[in-house]
């Protein structure tokens, strides 16, 4: 399932600014849907893609769209809030209590 790209917050390009001086991060993304994916590695830069679309870029040549990652080094990146609405998606049923 593809999504149309999002806005991301100018906070979170100083965050992907220094998680790129590190030698090692590991990103929690949303991948097809609402599939949890990982990739982790150096972080070589930020590319764009069409005229909207960007992406971290690691050593590994893997390619992760920004506005899909939930969190970066355990910090909450630009889709936490939908991972987190997602993953209290039960608590929010209509159950009966008699």
């Amino acid at each position: 399932m593809k999504t149309d790209f999002s806005p991301v917050y100018p906070v979170y390009y100083e965050v992907f600014s220094e998680e790129q001086e590190k030698e090692f991060s590991k990103v929690f993304y949303f991948g097809k849907g609402t599939e949890v994916e990982e990739a982790k590695g150096k972080i070589n830069g930020l590319i764009k893609k069409g005229s909207i679309e960007e992406y971290l870029v690691f050593d590994s040549g893997e390619e992760v769209r920004i506005d899909r990652i939930i969190s970066i080094n355990g910090k909450p990146g630009p889709a936490y809030d939908e991972y987190d609405a997602f993953a209290l998606a039960c608590l929010n049923c209509n159950v009966q209590t008699d």
